[in-house]
């Protein structure tokens, strides 16, 4: 019989860590299915829906650059978070044959984060920059934890529309991407209460493309660093700043999250997230 079977679409993916993951977690559960990654162009995505479809095995697909927005055409229902943040990152189908989007970007991007979250804060602040698909889950999950958000892109205008569709209010602001690449003197105010956070939501800093250019004279003391970019893990911005002792996240921390909200929809079971150190050594081996 053949094989069930989930994937991951993107242009590029041969850099994607999923297959990986899905499949570390599916030998440790012993279940029977397996996981790929499938190159999809622009192009050729209603194709492969549709060519999808009609295979019995196929349980459905994770979503990445440069499909998020562009997939939810192709969709019978979108959940209420996927559509407030207008991304799909995970697509389901049903037992009836619907195909239904789902963003797990949120729950995978803040869980590193909880335990910051879980405290009290006097005030939240975050810088980011992108204001694609992933930087729209981003904003839209920060905007939820309380954070005023200064949101950075090539185009502002695009920057400003985000916050308008998702951040509205008057802590939350759009500046250019080239803001933050001169030094400036700016003297930042006393941070004891506050919690600051600077999030590469880009593809700056990936494989292929040009470096995040953030002076860390922008950066306040204390911030947390946090770039979503897997291919490299350890990228330019990652490493400048553990080299300054400022606390980092990489972007396996929120890939690993949202593809455990993924395996469950895919596969029915829980990811066994008692494995995430082993988890963790395989994929950066």
């Amino acid at each position: 019989m053949t094989q069930d079977y989930a994937e991951v679409i993107g242009d590029p993916i041969v850099q994607s860590k999923s297959p990986a993951i899905h499949n570390f977690w599916l030998g440790k559960l012993r279940i029977d299915a397996g996981y790929r990654a499938c190159h999809v162009a622009a192009e050729g995505l209603q194709g492969y829906i549709a060519a999808r479809c009609a295979d019995p095995q196929w349980r459905g697909c994770n979503v990445t650059m440069p499909h998020k927005q562009a997939v939810m055409a192709c969709l019978d229902r979108i959940d209420d978070t996927a559509r407030r943040v207008g991304a799909v990152n995970t697509v389901v189908r049903d037992a009836d044959g619907t195909l239904i989007g789902y963003n797990t970007d949120l729950a995978g991007f803040l869980e590193p984060l909880q335990p910051l979250l879980n405290q009290h804060w006097l005030f939240r602040m975050a810088r980011v920059f992108g204001a694609g698909g992933a930087a729209r889950a981003v904003v839209a999950a920060l905007t939820a934890s309380n954070f005023a958000v200064v949101l950075a892109a090539r185009d502002p205008a695009r920057a400003q529309a985000l916050l308008d569709e998702l951040a509205r209010g008057p802590d939350n602001h759009a500046v250019p991407l080239s803001h933050f690449a001169p030094a400036t003197d700016f003297a930042f105010d006393d941070r004891e209460g506050i919690l600051d956070l600077v999030v590469n939501a880009s593809p700056l800093g990936m494989a292929g493309h040009p470096d995040l250019m953030l002076d860390f004279s922008h950066v306040p003391p204390g911030s947390v660093i946090y770039d979503i970019v897997t291919h490299p893990l350890d990228t330019a911005l990652l490493v400048e700043a553990r080299r300054r002792g400022f606390r980092a996240v990489d972007g396996l921390a929120m890939l690993i999250g949202q593809a455990a909200a993924a395996f469950e929809k895919f596969f029915g079971q829980p990811a066994p997230r008692e494995y995430d150190a082993e988890l963790r050594a395989l994929l950066t081996a």
